[in-house]
């Protein structure tokens, strides 16, 4: 099943650092079944997005500073990696070892995000997070309270602190109101547990169901991503009415009810991984035996790196272990 652009289009992590931590309202998207890059894979036109499959397969914190590399660099570096992808170091790069890299690189982020996040909010390293702690050091400026009178950017705020509650309720599973650091990742990425996956459904719901029925409608699923003004429909918005109507909308009562946007937004037979390891074999494999050799990635260096950011330089002077 290939990956609709449009699960690219609704994906943004919810932003919890800023100056002195103070959450931002415009950041406040629902957590979806992420995707390997917030970039989109095809444009509306199709055309394909290099910049999704640099952020898949480095990361998007170590791909943001390969833009500073000459190509020269960036295919030094990129040797290096093909290296560390070659377990079984017989000259070759199979489907299964892209497929098991790019796994690492999005755990990786995870456990470096959960590290710098449980710094910045447990600041004396305690055993477990209160969330107390956490809403003094994030929404120090808020109560709960939601008063029509707020300005918008206050209501937004307290409306974020309700949702991170009730995730957070989610994430506690003995319910002391308590998290440890494995718990407080539950909280920070809900899309990679399945026991928190309601938490990522309802959020989705609540923020393209407008008119509050608790269901979808295909003019909330277009709206959330297409603004209307043109006197022309675009082509892919046409596309997504027929998505809607064909794939999403499964039983044609013209809405998406729960359990529907549960196989759209965390359908059981997709995985990333396996989507963009096949895409990369497809792209480089310019001899179709169904293995890289170092010197066919490294022709198509653009494809994995480019000239795209990354400190994975930086990893490999730690002798970071893959």
């Amino acid at each position: 099943m290939a990956m609709s652009r449009n699960i690219v289009l609704l994906v943004c992590f919810v932003v919890f650092v800023v100056c002195r931590a103070v959450p931002n309202p415009e950041g406040n998207k629902r957590i979806v079944d992420k995707p390997l890059s917030v970039e989109k894979h095809y444009d509306e036109n199709e055309a394909h997005n290099a910049q999704y499959d640099h952020e898949a397969f480095l990361g998007e914190e170590e791909a943001r500073k390969f833009d500073e590399l000459s190509p020269e660099e960036s295919k030094e570096r990129l040797g290096i990696i093909v290296d560390k992808i070659d377990k079984n170091k017989d000259g070759f790069v199979t489907q299964e070892e892209l497929k098991d890299w790019i796994t690492y690189t999005q755990a990786k982020y995870i456990t470096d995000d959960v590290d710098k996040q449980w710094k910045l909010h447990n600041e004396g390293d305690k055993e477990n997070l209160d969330w107390e702690t956490y809403k003094k050091v994030t929404y120090n400026f808020v109560d709960e309270e939601i008063n029509n009178d707020d300005e918008p950017d206050l209501k937004s705020y307290k409306e974020m602190m309700i949702r991170d509650k009730r995730r957070w309720a989610a994430a506690d599973k003995n319910k002391d109101n308590k998290l440890s650091k494995e718990e407080f990742g539950h909280f920070l990425h809900p899309e990679e547990y399945p026991h928190m996956q309601e938490v990522v459904i309802t959020e989705t719901i609540e923020d393209i169901d407008k008119d509050g029925d608790g269901k979808i409608s295909i003019q909330e699923y277009i709206g959330d991503m297409y603004s209307g003004g043109e006197e022309d429909e675009p082509e892919w918005v046409k596309n997504e009415r027929e998505q809607f109507e064909t794939y999403r909308d499964k039983n044609k009562d013209g809405y998406m009810d729960k359990d529907e946007v549960r196989e759209w937004i965390l359908p059981s037979d997709y995985n990333h991984s396996e989507a963009e390891s096949v895409h990369l074999m497809h792209e480089a494999d310019d001899n179709r035996d169904n293995k890289l050799t170092k010197e066919e990635i490294l022709s198509n260096y653009d494809l994995f790196v480019g000239s795209q950011a990354t400190d994975f330089g930086e990893a490999l002077t730690r002798h970071d272990e893959f």
